[in-house]
């Protein structure tokens, strides 16, 4: 081949510098080989991960505390399989991700072409969209398409499989190419008079509640909502964990949503997370409004509540709140201040925490975490990743900082990981401490290992009770302490893991040792593990009486 012919891989990655893509988290393999050619010159960097699933949690983490698109890229067959469960922790975060995948030539589509597989139909259902590149002159445009339906509405991923012949068939360079404008989302403009009485509504309602979900979690989406609340004088509240209105980190908020007369759903789904809207946990008067994207979403809610969804209309959520803060309103001052009553209530923590007992050479999750939050204070962009069942709640709940990146309303457990590396990649210089079970620590362990290469480096806590504790939190609870099974893990050496594959590691049995053990790891600058030994208890369910 001629080195000034124009394949199509070399299309495909001009349209990627067109988008402004820094960094494609990756794992090598044969039908995407052309693309690895292509950006061998060009400013965008491969971050080559050790497993399918981590290239696009990795992709995951960096939307979301980046703001830019999230690329993942694998090979075709069963790399693309592997790829394939990370896009519902993705999804139900509602990052906006692009999976693009290798795939068997289309001139020996139903040929037994090595690894053909029907990849688009096996993506299809953890996606937004997703489709076969048919031709090498349409490439450039469907990573187009691509990356705006993943950015409009409510974002989402979106997966294209790239057959490796239109990957390496010459591109027409007379062909027009897309410009920048083509990579950005497709605004649905709200319905300003609908808005206007929506909130005259909620302003009139004697406690009234604005629910937000996973899109608007980011440092940069809490700043809008924070505006917003303060514009308004509504409370504002985002959610993004799988325990809804029980997310430890909400503190005792379930005991404010049950008095509150009148909810806005602003892109928030009515889900199992919000108990779908019912009674004792939503008090049985109150009535809703809905601004979401979707029309799916708008009919759902009507099927959950029926004549209680007093009003709802299509937008999404950045052009609702542009529409909102255009109109001109007094914040609600009048009666019982019940904005600083759902502050107080999100904020309230247990005192007792603080003296939680502990066994022999373990620590109670809220003692092992507390020394932590002086690192995550210590600077302006900390990170807080969250990972795992029971720990995973603990974390949530003692500690705070301005960027986090959860395992999210999907439930799943195993990006943590991922994610932190990530972080690192999206946030240098910043401490990212990551939390994750030990449970968690095995489906992404070889990510150190990346870390290491690419030095990466994070803090990384693992909650270390020998046991997949949630399942086992169940069984006790749903079938009896007599009656546990298949939850037993061995005490292993995490830390010893981390030191393999090159980073830094410490066990953690004290308290007084962890702090300063954090300390050392981060003086490292290596990815850092500290094993600490904790007991397996519950997580927190946070009530005030």
């Amino acid at each position: 081949m001629s080195s000034k012919m124009k394949r199509g891989a070399d299309a495909l990655v001009e349209s990627m510098l067109t988008a402004g893509i820094s960094n494609i988290f990756t794992l090598s393999g044969n039908h995407i080989m052309p693309i690895f050619d292509a950006v061998y010159d060009q400013k965008i960097r491969l971050i080559h991960t050790r497993h399918e699933a981590a290239a696009v949690h990795m992709a995951d983490a960096w939307t979301r505390l980046t703001g830019e698109i999230g690329i993942a890229m694998v090979t075709g067959g069963p790399g693309h399989a592997n790829a394939v469960s990370a896009l519902y922790t993705a999804g139900m975060a509602e990052s906006p991700v692009v999976l693009l995948s290798g795939h068997a030539p289309i001139n020996q589509l139903g040929m037994g072409a090595f690894q053909e597989m029907a990849q688009a139909d096996i993506a299809a259902p953890l996606t937004k969209a997703s489709w076969v590149c048919k031709s090498v002159s349409e490439l450039p445009g469907d990573f187009a398409k691509a990356v705006s339906i993943a950015k409009s509405g409510r974002p989402g991923p979106v997966h294209i499989s790239l057959p490796s012949d239109v990957l390496d068939n010459a591109f027409d360079a007379s062909k027009s190419m897309p410009k920048v404008a083509d990579f950005e989302s497709i605004p649905i403009k709200a319905d300003k008079q609908v808005i206007k009485e929506i909130i005259t509504a909620l302003l009139k309602a004697t406690k009234p509640l604005i629910l937000t979900g996973p899109m608007m979690q980011s440092q940069a989406g809490r700043k809008i909502l924070d505006d917003l609340e303060t514009a308004l004088g509504i409370p504002v509240i985002g959610m993004e964990s799988p325990r809804g209105i029980g997310d430890p980190s909400l503190g005792a908020f379930s005991e404010v949503l049950a008095q509150s007369d009148c909810v806005l759903l602003l892109g928030k789904k009515l889900d199992f997370t919000l108990k779908f809207g019912r009674a004792p946990n939503f008090y049985k008067d109150c009535v809703f409004f809905q601004i979401d994207p979707e029309i799916s979403e708008i009919e759902r809610t009507q099927r959950a509540i029926g004549p209680k969804l007093l009003r709802a209309t299509r937008a999404d959520v950045l052009s609702a709140i542009n529409a909102i803060m255009e109109i001109n309103t007094t914040p609600k001052t009048e009666g019982r201040n019940w904005l600083t009553e759902v502050h107080e209530a999100i904020a309230y923590r247990p005192a007792d925490w603080s003296s939680a007992p502990s066994s022999a050479n373990k620590l109670h999750p809220a003692q092992a975490f507390a020394p932590l939050q002086a690192i995550l204070d210590s600077h302006p962009e900390s990170v807080l990743v969250s990972d795992g069942g029971e720990i995973g709640q603990w974390a949530q709940a003692c500690l705070k900082a301005p960027n986090r990146v959860i395992n999210g309303v999907a439930g799943s457990i195993g990006a943590g990981l991922p994610f932190a590396a990530a972080a690192s990649l999206a946030k240098p210089g910043a401490p990212v401490v990551a939390v994750v079970g030990d449970g968690t620590f095995g489906f992404h362990s070889a990510e150190i290992d990346t870390a290491v290469r690419y030095q990466l480096p994070f803090l990384l806590i693992v909650g270390n009770d020998a046991c997949w504790n949630a399942e086992h939190q169940i069984q006790i609870r749903e079938y009896g302490q007599d009656r546990v099974i298949g939850c037993d893990l061995l005490p292993t050496h995490y830390e010893k893991v981390c030191v393999a594959f090159g980073g830094f590691g410490e066990l953690i049995t004290t308290t007084e040792q962890v702090l300063p053990a954090a300390h050392r790891a981060i003086a490292s600058k290596l990815p850092s593990c500290l094993n600490i030994m904790i007991d397996g208890v519950p997580a927190p369910n946070i009530r005030r009486a």
